[in-house]
């Protein structure tokens, strides 16, 4: 297992800033933030983890983007929408849900409101991923939650990806969607886990 390394700062913060008060002799004070400090850096080397996994092989599959628990499965006029929350327990990372090149990554600026709430995915801050190969488009959305303040892409127009490739990260609790035609069989359902790169959510027909 690595760490991703938008967790550096924050772990660095916790566990040198904790280590510099539990020297300094300053009693309970220093004792309790120490301490404190030391938790929330270990926290973060947890939070900020990047397991290694098998990514699921398999022609016309349309794999998981995040780790999480299914909030929705719903349909538009355009897409099929599957609705993922990450909590702060999930690993945070995102992967390509299939094996084509980047059209565009679109950064919206927005709210923090819960992930929970019905209106998250449309007025939170988030980055918009659209990935197209040459069997449909699918668009995975990283939104920013009540705690999650920052959604990082790590890709560009123009890069080509495979199935299960690392595309971005997600600071603290957040929301992932994932968008595709209405030709896709949808595999998973509202309350189940997915995890990212191994479940399959869907299959081309």
């Amino acid at each position: 297992m690595s760490i991703v390394k938008e967790g550096y700062p924050f772990i660095a913060i916790g566990l040198i800033l904790g280590i510099v008060l539990l020297i300094l002799p300053l009693g309970y004070f220093s004792l309790i933030f120490g301490t404190l400090l030391i938790l929330f850096g270990a926290f973060c080397i947890y939070f900020f983890r990047d397991p290694k996994v098998s990514i699921t092989q398999g022609k016309n599959l349309v794999l998981s983007p995040c780790n999480g628990k299914v909030l929705a499965v719903e349909e538009n006029e355009e897409f099929k929408i599957v609705r993922v929350f990450l909590s702060v327990f999930d690993v945070h990372l995102q992967r390509s849900p299939v094996a084509g090149q980047v059209i565009s990554v679109k950064h919206l600026n927005g709210k923090f409101l819960k992930a929970m709430d019905p209106k998250a995915h449309v007025e939170n801050e988030q980055n918009i991923i659209t990935i197209k190969n040459d069997k449909a488009t699918f668009i995975v959305k990283q939104i920013a939650g009540i705690l999650a303040r920052r959604c990082v892409a790590w890709v560009e127009a123009g890069d080509e990806l495979k199935a299960g490739d690392k595309i971005g990260v997600i600071k603290f609790s957040s929301q992932v969607d994932i968008l595709f035609p209405k030709n896709i069989e949808v595999k998973i359902k509202k309350g189940e886990r997915v995890v990212s790169g191994i479940s399959i959510i869907g299959e081309i027909k």
